[in-house]
């Protein structure tokens, strides 16, 4: 993860809102990146065009801080569930992040869709899938 070609960066902060952590975030025009560790590092990276839920929280000692915390739920396999933990600006990552999420859908021709489940066996939700796409029987 090179800091020069990232968006956003940031380090997760302490309670007190000191950088003194081994793990960075990071996101370029298409991806979003998380390194932990000191010795033995590992980077995970998730497509942006894959996530598909974003909040944000915010404890109050975060609050007294100045940081949060985002949550963010993807399609990734290793990724579904990631924690972006007491960052400054948090409120501001947040709506950078999901506008970047958008564009990304965009661009790659991405859509979330939702799917119910009107009947009650289930047997219905292959039609409906068909029918959505435009498939008939």
């Amino acid at each position: 993860m090179k800091k020069e070609s990232m968006i956003w960066y940031d380090r997760k902060r302490l309670w007190c809102g000191l950088p003194w952590t081994f793990t960075k975030y990071g996101m370029d025009e298409g991806r979003l990146f998380v390194e932990t560790g000191f010795l033995n590092t590992k980077e995970e990276e998730v497509r942006l065009y894959r996530i598909l839920n974003i909040s944000l929280s915010k404890n109050i000692i975060q609050r007294i801080f100045g940081l949060g915390t985002i949550h963010i739920d993807s399609t990734d396999l290793d990724l579904k569930c990631l924690r972006i933990t007491n960052i400054k600006d948090s409120d501001h990552v947040k709506e950078m992040l999901s506008e970047k999420v958008e564009e990304e859908r965009l661009r790659n021709r991405v859509s979330a869709r939702e799917f119910m489940n009107h009947g009650e066996d289930g047997d219905d939700t292959e039609a409906d899938l068909d029918s959505f796409e435009g498939h008939e029987h």
